[in-house]
């Protein structure tokens, strides 16, 4: 490996452009802009060139026609057909891959206009990479479905991952979760390895969303080759060019071996997270940079020390952040964004008489929208932070535009939404002052299941079946439910009967299923499921209203019946109708799109007594349509 001080180089090589500052040698098609090399502490070339479909490191898309459903379409490689050198001097050089959209490729091009760029720093050990999509006013409509920066690792070298300090394993071969060897389950990302090459990883699966996490804890994450000892890192250090917010979740490292910058994904959102565009529509933004990070080890086996230090450079290149040297025009520099700054307090006179501070609240700018409408935001730029003890929140580097704010408060229902235009010029620096969230509130609880944190993770979540496990997750401390599938356990836990939970009584975490799916009843059959809440009530308003407030922390699919003391009342007293496709049941996770719904209930239709609510999940096409609850409250009339 090359000591600090190596000259920063450009090699244009017949069809191939090469970098290299002496730490790190990056080889390039020219005009494409696809990475085949990667040249680093003695390896040749840390990428795989031999997959039958996809190779190397590049930028990719899946598009699809307008007016199209779904959320899977046409993929693009994205090769650039203009190259052009940016920047070249002893400290930098930046490079353009550009694509202008080609009219005469209708339908087998998506009509975007694309720049790839690539940065290589002198003594850099690794480089940067970011793209400008641009949809201009004489493009045809189209829908966005995903992007990403992706890279295929060689594989015979890159056989440990490392995704965060508690998620990291070797990992089976690619061709474990081929047939004979491995056999898919009810979806092809998730198979059985039957018989692989090493033994060890017998009798369990693989499925790359079992690696998946939150757009704000994905910020380092790749592989490590023991001979000679190199970690392949991918930093992320901003997520306001991501789509979703803060809490939508997404890919990271999986077996082939592969690690992914996602930036625009349906993953844990569904249909709600296409980016759909217009005929003449104007959009421009700008991806990344994203930094592709390389150490080393003297000792082969000592992952704690590259992982460890790649935690250490990412928190580096967040504190660098918004970076300096982009050259585009469209990369908005540090001296060009703005700040807000404010204290966010909540108001529930049923908790105290003076107003909480939203102590640890997310607190964020988004464009423009409804309350919660951050969630499934696509097209522009987020920023968020969590507030202090106190509320108080400071939100800095704010690129300029028009935004609202957005938060949510752990321990409390429903998005705070400030719909007064926040406008955010150059060196602008804005003060809110104090905010006040009141959440929605009739009168006092009478009971409460969960945690109101939008997540089902405070649930019961049960032991894998065996014969599907994830060697990773058992005993998990945070993460036990990314096993595979643990919705199939519900049958086994209520094999006649649906669960039941009387208020007072149970206990959600060893009571409440997390997952409200359906039942098997045949081969291919399913039937909705309903769950009984059972309470008592000494007394009761019978000219006031009660209110049965529930937050759902995912949806797939699904129709939500509720139904008060009358088992077959039809209609029910609530119907959801058929909310969400976020598939989070599937995807092994604990929560997608949040969603809040508030009954209306007579007193008359209550007793004194004993009562009973029904929650049922009528949808039954699937095994896999269901809702993940995160909170239920019950509330009595305000005088109650």
């Amino acid at each position: 490996m090359a000591t600090d001080g190596a000259a920063l180089n450009l090699f244009l090589q017949n069809a191939q452009v090469v970098l290299d500052n002496g730490l790190v040698q990056v080889t390039l098609t020219n005009p494409g802009g696809l990475i085949i090399g990667i040249r680093y502490n003695g390896l040749d070339n840390l990428l795989e060139l031999n997959n039958p479909v996809l190779n190397g490191g590049f930028w990719d898309l899946n598009w699809s026609e307008a007016g199209t459903s779904g959320t899977r379409g046409k993929f693009d490689t994205i090769e650039g057909t203009d190259f052009k050198v940016i920047v070249e001097n002893e400290e930098q050089i930046e490079l353009s891959f550009k694509r202008t959209w080609d009219p005469s490729l209708k339908g087998d091009q998506s009509p975007l206009s694309i720049d790839k760029r690539f940065i290589m720093l002198r003594d850099s050990s690794g480089f940067y990479s970011y793209a400008i999509y641009e949809h201009k006013e004489d493009m045809p409509a189209l829908n966005l479905n995903e992007t990403r920066m992706a890279f295929m690792l060689n594989i015979k070298k890159f056989t440990y991952m490392a995704v965060g300090d508690d998620k990291q394993r070797h990992m089976p071969l690619p061709e474990d979760r081929l047939p004979p060897r491995g056999r898919e389950l009810a979806f092809p990302e998730a198979v059985l390895l039957v018989d692989p090459v090493e033994p060890e990883f017998k009798g369990e699966v693989d499925d790359k969303y079992q690696y998946s996490c939150e757009n704000k804890d994905n910020k380092v994450h790749g592989f490590i080759c023991f001979e000679p000892p190199i970690g392949f890192w991918q930093i992320t250090p901003s997520n306001e060019f991501r789509t979703g917010g803060p809490f939508k979740q997404d890919l990271t490292s999986h077996v082939n071996p592969t690690t992914l910058a996602m930036f625009v994904s349906t993953h844990y959102g569904g249909q709600d997270l296409v980016i759909p565009f217009q005929e003449g529509e104007k959009w421009k933004k700008v991806f990344g940079p994203v930094f592709m990070y390389l150490n080393s080890a003297l000792d082969k086996n000592d992952t704690s020390s590259m992982w460890d230090d790649a935690k250490l450079q990412m928190k580096k290149e967040v504190q660098k952040w918004p970076y300096s040297f982009p050259a585009s025009e469209d990369f908005v520099q540090s001296s060009e964004r703005g700040s807000i700054s404010g204290r966010l307090l909540a108001k529930d006179g049923y908790i105290s008489e003076e107003n909480i501070a939203a102590k640890g609240a997310y607190v964020g700018l988004a464009p423009p929208g409804k309350a919660g409408s951050f969630q499934t935001e696509r097209k522009g730029y987020q920023f968020w932070v969590n507030a202090d003890e106190e509320g108080y929140f400071y939100i800095k580097n704010i690129c300029p535009g028009d935004y609202n704010i957005y938060a949510w408060i752990p321990g409390f229902i429903g998005d705070y939404h400030y719909d007064k235009t926040i406008h955010i010029t150059a060196g602008s620096k804005i003060d809110v002052g104090d905010l006040v969230y009141t959440p929605p509130r009739n009168g006092p609880n009478i009971w409460e299941i969960g945690i109101p944190d939008r997540s089902a993770a405070e649930f019961f979540v049960p032991d894998p079946n065996p014969m599907y496990i994830n060697k990773l997750y058992i005993d998990h401390p945070t993460d036990r439910f990314r096993q595979y599938g643990l919705w199939e356990r519900y049958a086994d836990l209520y094999p006649d009967e649906d669960l039941v939970y009387k208020v007072g009584i149970s206990d959600y975490q060893k009571d409440w299923f997390y997952a409200h799916v359906t039942r098997k009843i045949g081969e291919n059959a399913y039937k909705g499921t309903t769950w009984q809440v059972q309470f008592k009530l000494d007394r009761i308003n019978q000219s006031g209203n009660y209110t049965l407030r529930i937050a759902l922390a995912s949806a797939t699919f699904s129709i939500l019946e509720v139904r008060i003391n009358k088992r077959e009342a039809n209609p029910p007293q609530f119907s959801s109708g058929l909310i969400g496709s976020d598939n989070s049941i599937a995807r092994h996770g604990i929560h997608g799109l949040y969603w809040l719904f508030n009954v209306e209930i007579l007193g008359s239709q209550l007793t004194q007594g004993d009562n009973t609510i029904y929650l049922t999940q009528a949808r039954n096409a699937s095994a896999l349509h269901g809702i993940m609850y995160d909170y239920i409250r019950f509330e009595g009339p305000p005088s109650y």
